[in-house]
């Protein structure tokens, strides 16, 4: 059964088809994507393989996405989720975007305080790792906010807009997420 985590204000669930035009809204705007290491989408097919792939990265348990439901309105506005999920190493990525009119409203922070401790307490994982452009300052700074600390550049690591992008890469164990709370 898919884990639904809940916050304050937020219901994070699984992503369904019907997110799936508001996915499109989200991941063809280029300020969006501007640093998250692929291209604008450009049609609506996209959105429903991006659907499509959520679902299955979890059914064969190497990931699991969230949709961030602001409850209050009923209102999708992103996705959250673990990346590279691997529970035997105890290991996984986080990754999230959301609609920019919800960009500094606190929404992201709440999703990754959910996720992280999801992560960290139900998945007993030890490490959760996270890559950004280095040029992502938000994503940078929401990071370090939480307690990831930054290892190094991975060079030429993204692929975007037809060229290699560097990429840092920055990790939080849980023995640092338990000391921080």
């Amino acid at each position: 059964m898919f884990p639904t985590l809940t916050t304050a204000r937020l219901r994070l669930t699984e992503v369904h088809a019907n997110h799936a035009p508001t996915i499109f809204e989200i991941l063809s705007n280029p300020n969006v994507v501007k640093y998250y290491g692929m291209d604008p989408f450009h049609s609506m097919e996209q959105e429903e393989q991006i659907v499509q792939h959520f679902k299955n990265i979890y059914e064969l348990k190497r990931g699991i996405r969230w949709a961030i439901i602001i409850e209050r309105e009923n209102k999708f506005v992103g996705t959250i989720g673990l990346n590279n999920l691997a529970v035997g190493m105890k290991r996984a990525e986080v990754g999230f975007e959301i609609h920019p009119d919800f960009w500094r409203s606190g929404v992201t922070s709440e999703a990754l305080q959910a996720v992280l401790d999801y992560a960290f307490e139900e998945l007993n994982l030890h490490r959760m790792g996270a890559v950004t452009f280095p040029e992502n300052r938000a994503s940078i700074g929401l990071l370090k906010k939480y307690g990831f600390v930054e290892e190094g550049k991975l060079r030429s690591y993204l692929f975007q807009n037809g060229q290699s992008h560097d990429a840092l890469i920055h990790s939080l164990l849980h023995t640092d997420w338990v000391l921080g709370e």
